[in-house]
């Protein structure tokens, strides 16, 4: 009995000197973290469409005549100017055709004449009354078939130089060629399903991209212009992004909004130009078109100053005694390295810039005041 309460003794000494030295150990300091101000600024954000790449012009060169390909006076690639010469198709049967026609006008000329001095004939004759006016009249008929028969022998020469002048097939515009299917020797036609090449010009060219219903909405809403033309007018310029996420040099601005939504796909089409002067872009090429959309007073957050948890990102909230609180925020956009933050914090808050991967709720901590800006 007495050994043990010699025992209950000694233990409730021990406790006594224990929480003597727990009261007189020193608490543990509040970690120093830097900590940053929100404040309002100005912003832009990103959107990013695909697009594909077409030139101002973009056409097939196809012959108009049919006949062998006699010479191919470009390669693929090109770059050719308008009214250079591209293909030669054989000329002889179409030459001959031309000497044909020739042939038969000055025949027809000749009827003509000879028509003409019929009536020339018989005018005095009939005004003498030697002979009668019947004459003179079937004379006159048969000048004007002969004078109808030398239009229509002109017209034949016309269209027979036509004709020759089609074996010679030129650039249209200034451009690129494009691949050439058909090689020397070949037997073309206006009825051939594959065009003899394309021509694009790309001095400008085109990207077309599309939005969908909603999307097109936002962007009717978010820019200036009681009409379309008025918001086209009014919009910043564009970037094009190409495909190896590089940027495009020149700017580009959005010139056409098609008339109607596609009803298979449910979006609109839209059209930027793009200034091509060095020949970087060519016809087919694909990229995505980046659309601007400026922000005033807009509340910015460091993308690193906030966690995600459960699809929710949050923020830790500094408040006047240096106690944080984790705090929701709502995000309506970003902007390269920072969220757009519309709910959940305001201006002049403070909140915990870097190093809170094992802060607690509640705690407290030594700000250490960093005067950085939200990047926009």
């Amino acid at each position: 009995m007495k050994s043990n309460l010699f025992l209950y003794a000694i233990g409730a000494l021990v406790i006594t000197a224990c929480a003597h030295n727990q009261a007189n150990a020193p608490q543990a300091e509040a970690p120093a973290l830097p900590v940053i101000s929100i404040a309002n600024t100005d912003a832009v954000t990103d959107a990013e469409f695909p697009a594909a790449l077409q030139g101002t012009v973009d056409i097939e060169i196809r012959p108009q005549v049919s006949g062998n390909l006699d010479r191919i006076f470009v390669d693929e690639g090109a770059y050719v100017t308008k009214g250079q010469t591209l293909f030669k198709i054989n000329e002889q049967p179409f030459r001959e055709q031309l000497n044909n026609a020739t042939a038969q006008l000055r025949a027809a000329e000749a009827a003509q004449t000879n028509a003409q001095l019929e009536v020339e004939k018989l005018t005095p004759l009939v005004a003498n009354n030697v002979v009668s006016d019947y004459q003179l009249k079937s004379a006159k008929a048969a000048y004007k078939v002969a004078s109808a028969n030398v239009e229509q022998a002109k017209a034949s020469v016309g269209s027979a130089k036509i004709n020759l002048g089609y074996t010679n097939i030129t650039a249209s515009v200034n451009g690129y060629i494009g691949r050439l299917p058909k090689k020397q020797g070949s037997l073309v036609s206006p009825a051939d399903f594959e065009a003899l090449t394309t021509l694009s010009d790309v001095h400008d060219v085109y990207a077309y991209f599309s939005l969908g219903e909603s999307d097109f909405i936002r962007f009717k809403t978010d820019h200036e212009g009681a009409t379309l033309n008025e918001k086209l007018k009014k919009l910043p310029p564009v970037k094009l992004v190409l495909s190896d996420n590089s940027a495009y040099e020149q700017p580009g601005h959005i010139d056409m909004i098609d008339g109607q939504f596609d009803k298979t796909t449910g979006a609109i089409t839209l059209r930027a130009k793009f200034p091509n002067a060095k020949g970087l872009l060519r016809s087919g090429n694909t990229g995505k078109v980046r659309l601007s959309l400026p922000h005033s007073d807009a509340v910015l957050v460091p993308q690193e100053a906030t966690i995600e948890i459960q699809d929710k990102i949050f923020v830790f909230a500094v408040d006047k005694s240096n106690k944080v609180s984790k705090q929701p925020i709502t995000v309506s956009g970003k902007t390269n390295n920072s969220y757009i933050v519309s709910g959940g914090i305001k201006s002049g808050d403070r909140i915990v810039f870097k190093g809170f991967d094992n802060l607690q709720e509640g705690a407290s901590i030594k700000p250490e005041e960093q005067k950085i800006l939200a990047k926009n």
